[in-house]
């Protein structure tokens, strides 16, 4: 899911528009208090950050971003109708990973956007372990509590992208968008299901997925 906060309505929709004929999930925000209320519920993969924004410029809302514990490793492209070298030099000294001028063309925006997710892209990990449970994925072997655990592929899956992203809340859409892919068309039902049968085959340590309330689930060691 990319983010794009922007508070010109024309440009946030050609914006959004470009990325999602590029086969990439986006949501709009004007402002920051409406961005950060967003990501208090679900983490975005990429930011689109515009510095001339009301209330709370782009700039302001970056630092807070590098602050955090859960956004400060989030990739951010910092747009903005500014030319000055010297702005560009305060975008990427508050810790932007690219910088955009407009006007700016889409396939240059497409371009600088899945050039920047696969630098931000994580390193495959062979062995991932917390809380007792481990997943060797060069094996796709799964232990808990010391004993090997039998699961299905897609609880496999779905235990390895709880693990990746450990402490960090996932929603039923982006576990559906990572696990199962974006055209997959079933319920978001199906996610519950496999939670539950996912905690069961992992015996005492399935205590360590935990359910959110309205939103998703987390895996907490």
């Amino acid at each position: 899911m990319i983010y794009i906060v922007e508070d010109d309505a024309n440009i946030r929709e050609l914006e959004s528009y470009a990325l999602q004929s590029s086969g990439f999930s986006t949501a709009c925000f004007e402002n920051g208090e409406s961005f950060f209320d967003a990501c208090s519920t679900d983490l975005p993969e990429l930011v689109l950050l515009d510095i001339m924004l009301p209330n709370e410029d782009g700039l302001s809302i970056l630092k807070k971003m590098r602050s955090h514990p859960d956004l400060k490793q989030v990739p951010v492209i910092m747009v903005t109708a500014k030319t000055s070298e010297l702005d560009k030099v305060k975008g990427l000294d508050s810790g932007a990973d690219d910088y955009m001028t407009k006007p700016f063309g889409v396939m240059e925006l497409i371009s600088r956007v899945k050039a920047l997710l696969r630098r931000a892209a994580p390193q495959k990990q062979d062995i991932l372990s917390a809380g007792g449970v481990t997943v060797d994925d060069s094996k796709h072997l799964v232990t808990a509590g010391g004993k090997v655990r039998e699961l299905t592929y897609k609880e496999y899956e779905l235990l390895k992208f709880l693990m990746l992203n450990r402490g960090i809340v996932l929603s039923r859409d982006k576990i559906m968008e990572r696990v199962w892919g974006f055209d997959y068309e079933g319920e978001s039902r199906t996610v519950d299901m496999h939670i539950k049968t996912l905690r069961q085959k992992l015996g005492e340590s399935g205590a360590l997925i935990k359910t959110v309330r309205n939103v998703g689930y987390k895996f907490s060691d």
